[in-house]
């Protein structure tokens, strides 16, 4: 956990002292896309940070699963709908991002039927713990 404080409290370092450097040369500063509380993260001591793209054509969909630790999605091309058990269905278009919770069974699609999905995935975890649990 110390590790992680570490590592959070350096980055907190870095994006401010960039940020006072980018505003002083005009150079564009990072814009926040999104912020929320999330539960079930990791508590190891080490963990491991995944970025992922993937690529869906129209009409294209993932199978029922579930995931270990919370998902954050950012749509780069199309649009993204999320079905999530118990809950409404989440529509996500270019530009924004969205957490999908832990534990959750779930189901995403590209419901268009001319345009590609381009999604960029970002979650951390246990170190070797499956991107993905199949829901049978």
């Amino acid at each position: 956990m110390k590790k992680w404080r570490s590592f959070c409290l350096g980055f907190a370092v870095l994006l401010l002292g960039s940020l006072a450097m980018a505003q002083e040369l005009g150079v564009v500063k990072p814009q926040l896309l999104l912020s929320e509380i999330v539960q079930g993260m990791p508590k190891g001591e080490k963990q491991e940070v995944r970025v992922l793209t993937a690529s869906f054509q129209p009409g294209d969909k993932t199978l029922l699963h579930t995931h270990r630790f919370p998902v954050t999605v950012y749509v780069l091309e199309g649009t993204f709908t999320l079905e999530m058990e118990g809950r409404e269905a989440v529509t996500v278009k270019v530009g924004q991002a969205i957490t999908m919770p832990a534990h959750v069974k779930m189901t995403g699609y590209n419901r268009s039927s001319t345009e590609p999905l381009r999604l960029v995935l970002f979650n951390v975890s246990d170190p070797d713990t499956p991107y993905l649990d199949p829901v049978h």
